[in-house]
């Protein structure tokens, strides 16, 4: 399969039409609320704020935080980030320091919705998931129709856990940059021309995930392209669900039951010099969807810390979306894991590519 790191992903409702419709018309219209991987302890040096944000970005997020309680931004921990264009309520940690400056932080856009106390800095990826509630405005007329054969679908075959095109950056020159870099390849011009700063750590880290992402959206793509997204393979990296260890199929039948029983879940490279090693077949595909890419393994290795590497799960079980019909259109409630995204879930069922993805909620 040719690599395009820009095309849109398969489907696995693709021979279902979709409900159309628009997203976050109003800020009311996509609610998503962390689910934090632990609660704090009560006691510490660091405040623990549940917030409440409406209609921010979250750098801006950061920044607004920063500026109203007199700290730098570096002194703000977050578990992940948060749709700008929403209503969004998250998880804060600053310095017990600043407890009599609470109320500067109240208003424009913030609402402090409790506070507490713990002994370690909030840090990225330290929440469970995330829940949605989206209502989807505008669907065709026969949407009643059409959700319940869409819904059975997802719910019997999973979520495809592919990254959104949001992780890519505007117009893709992110994953463009970092696809450069890995390929040792001239470096792309920025959106307002002129070569993209490659120096800036920020952005060569941001870069070098986007092109991670890109090469796992193709690895995905290339086994539900061969029908193999339910199928385990021999020496596929299999992953306990939703939360435990690593470990190679070696019985694929035994693995297969326990994979349909949704107890495990195989999983794909997010390529780096410490990847969990499939092997048998599923290392051969794996290879074989990296040399598309045309990017090798020990450019991988080349980058150090950076390019540490890890798996991720295939497929997101889609066990707990509800979904109403309202007068203003269709309202959706789901969780997702951390690091999942929901325009994937919303694209299965909107058929849209036009779906609002400026920033999206993930670990």
């Amino acid at each position: 399969m040719p690599f395009d790191p820009l095309a849109p992903p398969p489907l696995v409702t693709a021979d279902l039409p979709g409900v159309g419709g628009r997203i976050k018309v109003a800020i009311e219209d996509f609610e998503v609320e962390e689910i934090p991987a632990y609660e704090p302890s009560g006691n510490g040096d660091f405040l623990f704020l549940w917030i409440e944000k409406r209609d921010m970005g979250a750098e801006y997020f950061a920044r607004q935080i920063a500026h109203r309680l007199g700290i730098p931004v570096g002194e703000i921990g977050t578990a992940g980030l948060k749709d700008r264009r929403a209503v969004a309520r998250q998880m804060v940690s600053v310095p017990a320091a600043v407890e009599d400056r609470l109320p500067q932080l109240e208003g424009d856009g913030i609402r402090i919705l409790k506070v507490d106390r713990h002994g370690n800095k909030l840090r990225p990826g330290h929440l469970h998931g995330n829940r949605f509630r989206v209502l989807i405005r505008d669907a065709v007329a026969n949407a009643a129709e059409l959700v319940p054969n869409l819904v059975a679908r997802l719910q019997s075959v999973g979520m495809p856990n592919f990254y959104g095109p949001q992780r890519f950056g505007h117009d893709g020159e992110t994953v463009l940059l970092g696809l450069a870099l890995l390929r040792n390849q001239p470096l792309p011009a920025g959106r307002f021309g002129g070569r993209l700063n490659a120096r800036s750590p920020f952005l060569r880290k941001l870069a070098l995930s986007a092109a991670q992402s890109a090469l796992f959206n193709h690895y995905l793509s290339c086994r539900m392209g061969d029908g193999l997204l339910a199928r385990v393979l021999p020496g596929d990296v299999m992953a306990k669900w939703p939360f435990g260890g690593m470990f190679t199929a070696d019985d694929v039948p035994a693995e297969q039951l326990r994979f349909e029983a949704r107890e495990i879940v195989h999983t794909g490279p997010i390529w780096g010099r410490k990847t969990f090693p499939a092997a048998a077949l599923a290392a051969e595909r794996e290879t074989a969807a990296l040399a598309d890419c045309e990017v090798s393994s020990a450019a991988l290795k080349q980058f150090g810390k950076l390019l540490q590497g890890t798996r991720r799960h295939n497929i997101v079980p889609i066990i707990d979306l509800e979904v109403q019909l309202e007068n203003g259109g269709i309202r959706l409630a789901f969780r997702l894991p951390a690091g999942s995204y929901a325009t994937v879930l919303l694209r299965e069922l909107m058929k849209s590519e036009t779906i609002d993805v400026s920033e999206e909620s993930s670990s």
